[in-house]
């Protein structure tokens, strides 16, 4: 995935591809929808935050992590997820965001699909 080259790695990669996608979201989510570890996804969201591109809070015994719209870093990160973001398929999205993370607003279609 280009998103790997960009970020470093894939695992920040789907870190922020999937932060992008949901707004907010804590490690054993994007874990489960990988099927991976949560250790390596936690200790990514640490690292953004350590250096200002997100913030957590507590919710409950979870840390639940969104993008620091303080930081000046965000907006040029935002804009390079979307190109990304707005390249995959309906398919594609489908099979990355598996989940739902709330619940879908009555008449609200899936991924442009009425």
């Amino acid at each position: 995935m280009i998103l790997d080259g960009i970020f470093g790695n894939k695992t920040a990669s789907r870190v922020l591809l999937h932060l992008f996608h949901y707004n907010e979201i804590h490690s054993a989510a994007i874990a489960n929808d990988y099927q991976l570890a949560p250790t390596p996804i936690r200790l990514q969201l640490e690292r953004f935050e350590k250096v200002g591109i997100l913030v957590a809070k507590n919710v409950g015994r979870t840390r639940v992590f969104s993008f620091n719209q303080k930081s000046p870093f965000v907006k040029p990160i935002k804009a390079i997820l979307e190109i990304f973001y707005n390249s995959l398929t309906i398919e594609e999205k489908e099979k990355i965001f598996s989940e739902r993370r709330r619940p879908r607003q009555k008449g609200k279609p899936v991924y442009g699909r009425t």
